[in-house]
């Protein structure tokens, strides 16, 4: 997918598979941030293993889903991918309303509209300086930190996307803080997998936007567990008992 660009325009799209940056991001929070990420029902993504995933591999993952019934057809058989089974990989939380699509600025408070303009364009190199940058001190930056892994994290890995810019749908999750641990994130990351792989399919593009990372790790258990029973099957979430293997 990648390997027919140039280093310079792969850029944005190998984001979408170094989970390496991603574990180095973790390992080098302090820990009152990891408390916060833990907080927020990020806690799972901390397993992240350091490794570089080759596109190939995410490319086969995605002709293997059948958008159709939503299910992922491997060798090994095949699982109906639901939000509770992302949720069960990443170890997000599955229940509650879903977050709107994108912001009507028009409707944002003012105070929002000053949330809205300071991250509107930014790049994922600008969140990932400001979250490791800021402190957490008091309660106004511990909010601000919050804003910012939101983005970065969905950006970073949840919801990528091929544009190196914040777009709509990271930004709606930050102006539903107060309820920001309640919402389901699963179907949040699953819809936005199918679409990328809709457009890919239909639009013929060349990259596919969404986090196929997530279907390796259903893969992998799938292939892995295929012939154990349901108790003797590792526990959620899947990621962290990838790790071990």
């Amino acid at each position: 997918m990648a390997g027919r660009n140039g280093a310079g325009k792969n850029q944005t799209k190998d984001l979408k598979c170094a989970t390496h940056l991603l574990s180095k991001k973790f390992r080098n929070m302090s820990e009152e941030k990891k408390i916060i990420v833990r907080d927020l029902g990020f806690g799972g993504l901390m397993h992240i293993p350091p490794l570089r995933v080759h596109h190939r591999i995410l490319r086969e993952l995605a002709n293997s889903f059948k958008l159709e019934e939503n299910r992922l057809k491997i060798g090994y058989g095949s699982l109906k991918v639901r939000p509770k089974t992302i949720g069960a990989a990443l170890g997000i939380n599955v229940s509650g309303d879903l977050f709107s699509q994108k912001v009507n600025y028009k409707d944002l408070s003012e105070d929002d509209k000053q949330i809205f303009r300071k991250f509107q364009g930014k790049t994922l190199k600008n969140l990932t300086d400001e979250m490791m940058a800021i402190g957490v001190d008091n309660e106004q930056d511990r909010l601000m930190f919050k804003r910012i892994f939101i983005l970065y994290i969905q950006m970073a890995f949840l919801l990528p996307t091929t544009i190196n810019k914040i777009s709509p749908v990271h930004l709606a999750p930050i102006f539903k803080m107060d309820t920001i641990t309640e919402r389901n994130w699963g179907a949040h990351v699953l819809n936005f997998i199918i679409k990328g792989i809709t457009d890919y399919n239909l639009k013929k593009k060349k990259a596919i936007d969404g986090f196929l990372f997530a279907l390796m790790i259903v893969y992998f258990h799938l292939s892995k567990n295929k012939d154990k029973k349901r108790a003797e099957r590792p526990p959620e979430p899947w990621i962290a008992n990838w790790t071990r293997e």
